[in-house]
């Protein structure tokens, strides 16, 4: 199981848009559906997909949050034939952010917000080892902005099985951006790869909740601890749900609420009750209302 995964926060489309993703990508599937009630969004659908082999959760849980493009997902793609048809599937009813055109860092790239409003980027790798099909990638701006670098490192110094890849630089002339802060990083949390970059133009959006970083742990030692490193801001604590000191929301969640999650609308109820209660999950007291 991947250690991290992404969740995305529809308003009522999840399912709809679980059966677009995974005929769209290759090697994909829906995993799991499943309803949970009485929650302070009413009755939420949930879906678990693997796109490419990489894990998403989504959720329609009403309007409260709308997707942007701070966080959006890169496709690497083999051939430019590829990037075409990415975007030929993605773009139908989105918005175009960058047009589909050579660019000097690939000779095939595009950036859309589909029907949904949820970022893709779509490269061709030319000659780079593609080891993972869809990169997260992090953009860090408003008030964050500059600080991608320091994020990168606050990361991997979290996370085992981390390092900084490829870092590429503003250069002078390329002002709003600063010299010398992030036009492009790659690294790697937990053997999976990420991206991010500095904006300094005006951008009308920062991170929010509608795209979040899930952590799946084995234990409650794990959970503490992920808690611990990653919470900064106590009023956004809730249901598992925490922010970083960047803005960026994450869900420190066990590993055993899949399995608890599935199937049986009353056991799913006896689990939901607590949890919704909690800010940082606590595993035994949910071993013991699934019992």
């Amino acid at each position: 199981m991947q250690k991290i995964t992404s969740h995305l926060w529809f308003d009522k489309e999840a399912m709809e848009a679980a059966g677009f993703y995974t005929s769209v990508f290759k090697d994909s599937r829906v995993k799991n559906t499943t309803t949970l009630r009485n929650t302070p969004s009413g009755s939420v659908d949930v879906a678990t997909i693997e796109l490419s082999g990489q894990g998403f959760t989504l959720i329609s849980a009403g309007p409260l949050f709308k997707f942007n493009p701070s966080v959006s997902f890169l496709i690497a793609c083999t051939t430019k034939n590829e990037v075409d048809a990415f975007w030929e599937k993605l773009r139908k009813d989105g918005m175009v952010v960058m047009e589909l055109d050579q660019y000097p860092f690939s000779q095939r790239y595009g950036w859309i917000q589909d029907r949904y409003g949820v970022s893709w980027q779509m490269m061709f790798m030319g000659e780079r080892n593609i080891k993972q099909k869809i990169i997260p990638t992090l953009m860090f701006v408003d008030n964050v902005c500059g600080r991608a670098e320091e994020a990168i490192r606050f990361y991997v110094s979290v996370f085992t099985a981390s390092k900084i890849g490829e870092i590429v630089r503003y250069s002078e002339g390329e002002e709003p951006d600063k010299p010398g802060t992030i036009k492009h990083a790659a690294f790697t949390l937990a053997g999976q790869e990420f991206a991010a970059m500095d904006s300094a133009r005006a951008h009308n959006f920062r991170f929010n909740e509608a795209i979040s970083l899930v952590v799946h742990c084995n234990s409650q030692e794990e959970i503490d601890y992920y808690w611990g490193k990653l919470s900064a801001v106590p009023a956004a604590e809730q249901c598992g749900w925490l922010k970083d000191k960047y803005g960026l929301s994450w869900q420190i969640v066990p590993t055993i609420m899949e399995e608890m999650l599935k199937g049986d609308q009353k056991k799913i109820a006896q689990v939901t009750e607590p949890f919704l209660k909690m800010k940082k999950f606590d595993i035994e007291t949910l071993k013991r209302a699934y019992k």
